[in-house]
């Protein structure tokens, strides 16, 4: 190819193709380096009914690695209202903008307390997305024909529990054995009073949401997770996984978090 123009052109051309080589060389594109520094920086993880934060240390690892700051809410699951108060709590021990992330009941924990005005997006892991006035008991009722049964027993002293002898099949079934016993083991009892907690005014009709649709969930069926998902206009993405998604694909999940964090800063 022939450059007009003498000496100067061809340093001119010589300098575009530096410019050019830079900007797709450098950790690929400098769109994708613009959108790590001015993503939303806090994560904050509520986790959801018979479990604790701790399942959440592998998501945790790979956004700390990438430089978020990651926040586990240890909410108590007695009620709703309690475990609104403690991730509004977390929230305010921050400083700038939020995003929220909720797994199972942690979605209507996510739902009442994304109205915070800190919180710019809501990130649902196999979770519940109430409508106004819904509440985690009612949507169970309405499970669709066929669907499978978790297996709750019944309330002991207004608290629920999974039968330890059913859980990892129907909660963790892609889980390593042994950790499975664990969280059967160790499993936080669920308050009724938290089961039926009704939203008053939904975040996911003024917020940006996203959802982890787990295709092999056996706790809340995939369908009804699109259905969800659908409803709130949430972005969606499909992982083959069991409810306990977070625990056996973390690296899904935490994609579709930094998704949301930068695409809420824009």
């Amino acid at each position: 190819m022939k450059i007009s123009g003498g000496t100067k052109a061809r340093h001119s051309f010589l300098a575009f193709l530096l410019v050019v080589t830079f900007t797709f060389s450098f950790e690929g594109t400098v769109m994708a380096q613009t959108s790590k520094s001015t993503a939303v920086k806090n994560i904050v993880v509520v986790h959801g009914a018979f479990a604790d934060g701790s399942g959440w240390e592998g998501v945790h690892a790979i956004l700390t690695k990438d430089g978020y700051t990651v926040t586990i809410v240890q909410n108590p699951l007695i009620s709703l209202e309690g475990d609104v108060a403690a991730t509004k709590q977390a929230i305010a021990n921050l400083s700038g903008p939020v995003i929220l992330v909720g797994h199972s009941y942690g979605g209507a924990v996510i739902t009442e307390a994304g109205s915070d005005p800190k919180v710019v997006g809501l990130v649902y892991v196999a979770a519940f997305a109430p409508d106004k006035g819904e509440s985690v008991s009612s949507m169970i009722a309405d499970l669709p024909p066929g669907a499978p049964q978790p297996p709750i027993l019944p309330p002991r002293d207004g608290y629920l529990f999974l039968d330890m002898a059913k859980f990892r099949s129907s909660f963790a079934a892609d889980v390593r054995p042994e950790t499975a016993a664990f969280m059967a083991d160790s499993q936080v009892p669920w308050g009724v009073e938290a089961l039926n907690g009704a939203i008053t005014e939904p975040a996911w009709k003024t917020k940006p949401s996203w959802y982890v649709i787990s295709t092999e969930d056996k706790m809340i069926p995939p369908d009804a997770q699109r259905l969800m998902s659908k409803r709130a206009g949430s972005t969606a993405v499909e992982v083959k996984g069991s409810h306990a998604v977070y625990l056996s694909q973390p690296q899904a999940v935490a994609a579709l978090i930094e998704t949301a964090a930068w695409e809420s800063a824009k």
